[in-house]
């Protein structure tokens, strides 16, 4: 039997890095991408502490790029087949709607959303010929429930969500699935963006921000552990048959989507609202 080839962006860190190393350690032959190469060591160190360094193969790709993702197509041509894509690479850009520039949002999208179409339109023709795939996409809950001073990436999900929705539906026949592993908060996470954003003192939103960041602060402890994350991806990759569409993950999740669905958006907004004052 023929070892499987698992493709995984944005693999110099965090999802991205855990879940090659557990792909490789579940018998995949993954390319682990990354925009700078310069930043495999990490990954690499972990790999060879673990014996899985023949597992993994570093390739570079920058998922913004269309020179990047051109080169890509090129190198994917050499392969025989691939069997798993994971859609990892991603930012959060922070801050509230007034404050931000529309560029800010281009960039958001341009790596979370764009990107993400690029690497799968690059991956897609393969997996198609042979009649079975399986792409999977991180999300987030931020993809489910919008939160103040988040809106670019909770955005970037929003739609990241609907595409892959409507591109399940689109390669169910050829054999491929699409699936959404969507984690709450955890120790890697991206909410930690917010540590770095900054108001102005004499900002509207100065108040805000502090509750917003307040709030974060005191519930890093309940962060999850990331390793759970790149598990349940390695999971989906080989062991689960007929996956679902979406995989909610992560301390609170499955509970605030269920309230969400329960309860009218107005008591739902109050009591986030009533949280951050």
């Amino acid at each position: 039997m023929k070892q499987k080839t698992a493709i995984v962006t944005g693999s110099s860190s965090g999802f991205g890095l855990l879940c090659v190393i557990e792909l490789a350690r579940n018998g995949f032959h993954v390319i682990a991408t990354m925009r700078d190469c310069n930043k495999a060591a990490s990954l690499l160190s972990i790999a060879k502490e673990q014996n899985l360094t023949e597992n993994i193969q570093i390739e570079s790709l920058d998922v913004t790029s269309a020179d990047s993702i051109a080169q890509f197509e090129r190198f994917l041509s050499q392969l025989e087949y691939v069997d798993v894509l994971v859609n990892n690479a991603g930012l959060a850009v922070g801050g509230f709607c007034e404050e931000l520039s529309v560029d800010d949002y281009r960039l958001q999208f341009e790596t979370n959303f764009f990107g993400v179409i690029a690497v799968t339109k690059a991956v897609l023709p393969f997996m198609r010929a042979r009649g079975q795939g399986r792409i999977i996409n991180i999300s987030s809950i931020s993809g489910r429930i919008g939160f103040p001073g988040l809106s670019p990436y909770t955005a970037s999900k929003h739609a990241l969500e609907g595409f892959s929705e409507s591109l399940r539906l689109e390669l169910k026949p050829f054999g491929i699935d699409v699936v959404l592993v969507e984690p709450g908060s955890y120790k890697t996470n991206i909410w930690t963006s917010m540590d770095g954003v900054k108001v102005r003192e004499e900002s509207a939103y100065h108040s805000y921000m502090l509750a917003l960041k307040n709030e974060i602060e005191s519930g890093k402890e309940d962060h999850g552990q990331p390793e759970d994350v790149a598990r349940l991806v390695a999971q989906v990759a080989s062991q689960t048959p007929s996956p679902d569409l979406r995989y909610p993950i992560g301390k609170g999740v499955k509970t605030n989507l269920f309230l969400k669905m329960l309860f009218p958006w107005k008591t739902f907004e109050s009591a986030i609202l009533k949280r951050l004052k």
